[in-house]
């Protein structure tokens, strides 16, 4: 039997996913709900951020924490940390987050990681939810890394005829 704390922190672990997949495929939606003169793009970055704090507290609340951790912890989590400060740096707030989907002019990208590794931001965040997995339990991880390959899913096919329109 799972208990409701078990069950709590799985669905903490997936609260994002609905809320990037309903954005990826309705984002006209997203962009109406912003409002005039509100990035939509900055308003689904506070969102995320929200949503991923719930999401690290799900994880810390099933986690029984040790030091020092396994030398692979340090180094993966630098390696995907690293990934995604990359994608980041690259893409800027608007690119990371859907604004190609959202209305916005973003450059097409080659420079490492992009043409290197496909998805770099997923790769990235896997990577670091593998280093945790010295204090937290495998099926949450697992949990949190099949929400990824989701929207990796999701995601691997874009219709420009789908993307929003910026309100005037």
């Amino acid at each position: 039997m799972v208990s409701m704390a078990a069950a709590a922190a799985a669905v903490g672990v997936l609260l994002p996913f609905p809320f990037y997949y309903a954005l990826w495929t309705h984002p006209q939606r997203w962009v109406d709900l912003c409002g005039r003169g509100a990035d939509p793009c900055r308003r689904m970055a506070q969102v995320s951020h929200a949503l991923k704090a719930l999401q690290l507290l799900a994880l810390a609340s099933v986690a029984s924490f040790s030091w020092p951790p396994p030398l692979y912890c340090p180094v993966l989590l630098a390696v995907g940390q690293y990934l995604n400060f990359k994608v980041y740096q690259l893409l800027g707030e608007s690119g990371t987050y859907y604004g190609v989907r959202l209305g916005k002019k973003i450059p097409w990208v080659t420079e490492f990681p992009f043409g290197y590794i496909k998805d770099p931001q997923y790769v990235g965040s896997m990577l670091s939810l593998a280093a945790l997995l010295c204090w937290v339990p495998l099926q949450y991880v697992l949990l949190w890394c099949l929400g990824y390959v989701f929207m990796m899913w999701v995601e691997h096919e874009e219709d420009p005829a789908t993307r929003a329109k910026p309100l005037s």
